[in-house]
């Protein structure tokens, strides 16, 4: 991790609300962001904000998701996700998250991230698949 990733640094990033993140059950005319894009979206621009301050050979994955979804965002409409890290404990990141939709705020809430070595991390899948292949 290089020293640029501190408390305080920010990002935002945004999102035209497309088809695939939408519901689709309840009809055509109640086509809204679905919360589990909403979660994706969130975790993306977090990461791709930590890209910025890890090293080669560094990633990170997601450990916790707290938000409220507050509004819906309509097919066609643009969002702006907004992410500012609040701690970093090590390599255990927590960030704040807010987005909205040029009317609405659209959810309230927070996202940990975990920064791994890309190798290790492998490994560690590795070894664990080859404990759950049937003997």
């Amino acid at each position: 991790m290089k020293n640029t990733l501190a408390a305080g640094i920010a990002a935002k990033r945004k999102f035209v609300i497309d088809r695939e993140r939408t519901i689709d059950f309840m009809g055509e005319q109640a086509r809204v962001y679905a919360t589990p894009m909403l979660v994706r979206d969130i975790e993306m621009t977090c990461r791709e904000m930590l890209l910025e301050h890890l090293d080669a050979g560094e990633d990170s994955v997601g450990t916790r998701v707290e938000i409220d979804h507050l509004a819906a965002t309509l097919l066609g409409m643009t969002v702006e996700i907004s992410v500012s890290a609040a701690e970093v404990k090590g390599r255990a990141v927590t960030f704040t998250v807010e987005a909205h939709d040029g009317i609405d705020t659209v959810c309230r809430g927070r996202h940990s991230r975990f920064v791994v070595d890309v190798n290790q991390t492998k490994q560690r899948l590795a070894a664990k698949a080859a404990k759950a292949r049937p003997a």
